[in-house]
């Protein structure tokens, strides 16, 4: 068994402080094999932003999966925004910008869907980096599970309108799907969210599982949600989705539901 937390959409600039403490300690607590931090670590991608988001990281366990999102990259700044995007990011958090991670038992690939022109709106994935993950996946054992990692969605929950989904997921779905991948790890909507691949694409012969999370520590929360971030608990055939919310009253992280899904024939199915 393996546990994956699974944290997006810091926004270190936007960040409730009284937050930060109590996640660091939850994220310990469920001693994870593998962190996941899928994007927006700042508000406005700048210098200091980024110092806090590296002094954060820097707290949580190791291996870490770090991409950046939309917000990572300058809003203001026509020139970097466009000719540099991500030099902050490379400077402060990771040189890769698409990093991966293989162990005994799980597998995570990376796409980064955050570019200059993608400030605002739904981010789009690039065609060079679904035949690298690609690549990277068909060439691991068909015993591991497979999970891929990208800030923008692949599904979107109830009320949020379309043009949030990732730009060119269609064709990353069926290529990756093809190439056996399990599990879709995002954030960006800041809303908690899991769905089956095959509710919005047709994937013959296999079912996929998509998992968003919502904001782990920003104040820019949404739909009413609390702040959370999610747990997630693999084997091969089993994945349980803890979602970790944080409780006011309570003063820390609590699981606030759970989820099961199991790998039948055809791939994820949801566990009653």
């Amino acid at each position: 068994m393996r546990t994956v937390v699974h944290i997006s959409d810091l926004h270190f600039g936007r960040v409730d402080m009284a937050l930060v403490e109590p996640c660091v300690e939850a994220v310990h607590a469920a001693n994870p094999d593998l962190v996941v931090i899928s994007g927006d670590l700042t508000q406005r991608a700048r210098s200091a932003q980024f110092l806090e988001a590296r002094t954060f990281l820097d707290r949580l366990p190791s291996p870490q999966i770090v991409i950046p999102g939309n917000h990572d990259v300058p809003l203001y700044d026509v020139y970097k925004r466009f000719a540099r995007p991500f030099t902050k990011y490379m400077r402060y958090i990771s040189e890769d910008l698409e990093p991966s991670f293989t162990d005994d038992e799980i597998a995570v690939v990376s796409l980064n869907t955050a570019y200059g022109y993608t400030f605002i709106g739904a981010g789009r994935i690039a065609k060079n980096s679904v035949l690298r993950a690609c690549a990277t996946l068909r060439s691991l054992p068909e015993s591991l599970l497979k999970i891929v990692v990208t800030h923008h969605p692949f599904d979107l929950p109830p009320l949020v309108k379309e043009n949030q989904l990732v730009r060119g997921a269609v064709p990353a779905m069926a290529e990756l799907s093809r190439s056996g991948a399990d599990i879709f790890l995002a954030g960006h909507l800041h809303v908690v969210h899991t769905e089956l691949t095959t509710r919005r694409y047709k994937t013959p012969g296999w079912n996929g599982l998509i998992v968003q999370a919502a904001t782990g520590l920003s104040d820019r929360r949404r739909s009413g949600e609390n702040n959370a971030f999610n747990v997630l608990r693999t084997t091969s055939s089993d994945v349980v989705v803890e979602t970790m919310q944080w409780f006011p009253e309570r003063q820390r992280f609590d699981v606030a539901h759970t989820e099961q899904f199991q790998c039948r024939d055809k791939g994820w199915q949801r566990v009653a």
